[in-house]
């Protein structure tokens, strides 16, 4: 009866139970675990060159360092639900917080490439149980009326973190040594493994339901486990390394599409009809919940394609710093960890489906922005557009995760929130490498459109070629030369900045494209019973 009395008042107006103290405290303490491990995806990216130079390896051999990382993060991260419940939640969170503790400080340690290699692996592997364990452990914390919040100060933490990561990476980096990126994790981790020991329960339901499935006994799925580690491990590798490789071209990444293609299919027949399934993937039968992973993926194509884009095109034609590159994005990180607490206290009050269209719209606007950038763009027009995008996202991120859980039982949420964590961050995979492919390959389609242009005929061509010319006859060359010079500089500036610009311009077109065409479909989500946030979540 009091819960019914609480929903009835977060309906009428948005007003619910108020937040305890102390359940405050457990959603800042497991979102900074939460932060320190998608921290980790980022801070890296910037010290590969001194990664290389320290250990006397390739730039081609330490990009491995992230590949590692991410193949045995996405392996682990869609199962920890299953280990949640083979474990229990609270002692498997602190497994993940201590054991990514270690595995830091390997990583700081280590002496040769290969080593740093493997233990970014266990890095990686440890660490992926922390982003879904902390947002199941503030779905069972907060009140459905109250999730937003709670979400809210999640979204903080992983938004933030990718925003943050290459600034701080390259300033550890710069100041200090690449290796203080890893040791870093250490202390902190040594605190919130405290502070979790003291603070976070196991929920009756979860518990009744483990103990339940404990006593029938859990059997170990090795062949979907072998599916699933094939399917995503191979995935990641091919979205990693597959620009390097020239995608399809490359042998190694065309056995790398085939083996992960085969092995998802199979392991979603498997699971499916599974009695002990290792994911859950039956949860994607509820249509709220199955339309939500669609959301997260785009969020994760979104947010981190861009936040990937971005510092390169600073770099490569503004000829920003990696540092500088890193600030660009900063604002952004900032800005939407100020709406995030207001997206969070709103979601409880207004229809969560048109903060979702708003976010996208918003977030559309913003990379239509982008496409008016040119190579002379100020670093506060393209701060500013970074802001403009964040606080689109800010209303995706929090709406988006309230909503997956209307009608999931509680002791399913581990299941559900390690597969919306898994859709974000295949996301910004596929985000990330799709991406960098256009950028490479419009820059040689408009290219060669240039060169086409780049004829007697046109007279804006012959002017400018004339122009060139004069001046370098002005400097003492003989016309021949001067001509010669003249023809080396409009090459130069065809086949460099101007046709780069026009890719990254495509590039920003097409995002936009995507969030604006899936605004309709924002409204296939069942509306909320009570008109406000997802107030009838079990």
């Amino acid at each position: 009866m009091a819960r019914e009395d609480a929903i009835d008042a977060a309906a009428k107006g948005g007003q619910g139970p108020a937040v305890k103290p102390q359940g405050m405290l457990i959603a800042a303490v497991v979102a900074m675990a939460a932060f320190m491990e998608v921290l980790d995806i980022s801070i890296a990216n910037v010290a590969l060159n001194y990664i290389a130079g320290g250990l006397g390896a390739s730039q081609d051999e330490a990009t491995w360092v992230l590949t590692s990382y991410l193949v045995t993060n996405a392996v682990v991260l869609p199962v920890s639900g299953w280990l949640s419940t083979l474990m229990g939640r609270k002692r498997f969170f602190l497994v993940c917080i201590i054991g990514f503790s270690i595995a830091s400080a390997m990583c700081g340690f280590a002496p040769t490439l290969s080593i740093l290699i493997v233990a970014r692996a266990l890095q990686g592997m440890v660490g992926g149980g922390l982003q879904p364990i902390a947002q199941a452990i503030l779905a069972d914390a907060f009140p459905p009326e109250r999730r937003g919040v709670a979400f809210g100060i999640f979204g903080m933490a992983v938004v933030f973190a990718p925003a943050i990561g290459p600034t701080l990476g390259g300033w550890i980096t710069y100041n200090y040594d690449w290796r203080w990126i890893f040791f870093l994790n250490v202390p902190i981790g040594i605190i919130l493994a405290i502070l979790i020991q003291q603070l976070v329960k196991d929920p009756p339901a979860f518990t009744a339901d483990r103990e339940r499935r404990i006593a029938k006994g859990i059997s170990i799925d090795y062949i979907g486990f072998g599916l699933l580690a094939l399917g995503l491990g191979f995935l990641q590798v091919m979205l990693d390394r597959g620009q390097q490789d020239d995608w399809f071209n490359s042998s190694f990444i065309a056995t790398c599409a085939i083996i992960s293609a085969i092995s998802v299919v199979a392991f979603v027949i498997w699971e499916w009809t599974s009695d002990d399934p290792i994911v859950d993937l039956k949860l994607l039968k509820t249509p709220s919940f199955a339309i939500s992973n669609v959301f997260m993926f785009i969020l994760g194509f979104a947010l981190f394609g861009t936040t990937a884009t971005i510092p390169q095109f600073v770099q490569t034609l503004l000829h920003y710093t990696p540092v500088d590159a890193g600030l660009v994005i900063s604002p952004g990180g900032f800005a939407i960890m100020l709406m995030m607490p207001i997206v969070g206290r709103l979601v409880g009050v207004i229809d969560p489906r048109y903060m979702i269209a708003f976010g996208f719209a918003v977030s559309g606007a913003a990379l239509w922005h982008m496409t008016g950038f040119d190579t002379q763009v100020s670093y506060w027009t393209v701060a500013l557009a970074r802001i403009y995008q964040t606080i689109g996202i800010a209303f995706l991120f929090i709406p988006i995760s309230t909503v997956s859980y209307v009608g999931i039982p509680p002791e399913k949420n581990t299941n559900a929130s390690a597969l919306v964590n898994l859709m974000r961050n295949l996301g910004g995979s596929v985000g990330i490498s799709i991406m960098q492919a256009l950028v490479t390959r419009r820059t040689a389609t408009h290219q060669s459109y240039l060169v086409e242009s780049a004829t007697y005929a046109n007279p804006a061509y012959t002017d400018r070629l004339a122009s060139l010319q004069q001046k370098f006859e002005a400097l003492g060359q003989a016309p021949i030369d001067a001509n010669r010079s003249a023809l080396g500089v409009m090459a130069q500036q065809l086949v460099g900045p101007q046709a780069q610009m026009l890719a990254y311009i495509d590039v920003f077109l097409f995002v936009c494209t995507l969030l604006v065409i899936v605004i309709p479909f924002v409204f296939f989500i069942k509306k909320p019973q009570g008109g406000g946030g997802p107030v009838a979540a079990h």
